[in-house]
């Protein structure tokens, strides 16, 4: 997928836990773990920016897209 999800990477650098996480945006521990890990097929724009506003973060921080091909060639 074109479409990689950083959260990982932004909640080390807040050093957020994902316990305290789903505390703040009010989400449940198994659908933020599922986002977090990238097998999210979709994400509400109400739930991107709560986990925006509790990460300080813009959306780009969080979900970036990488083009197939250069991924591949990764890979």
């Amino acid at each position: 997928m074109a479409i990689r999800i950083n959260l990982d990477v932004v909640m080390a650098q807040r050093k957020k836990s994902l316990t305290e996480l789903a505390s703040e945006v009010d989400i449940t521990l198994a659908n933020l773990s599922i986002l977090k890990t990238g097998k999210a097929k979709a994400i509400r724009l109400s739930t991107l920016d709560a986990i925006c506003r509790a990460l300080d973060c813009q959306p780009g921080d969080i979900i970036e897209y990488v083009d197939d091909v250069v991924d591949d060639e990764q890979e």
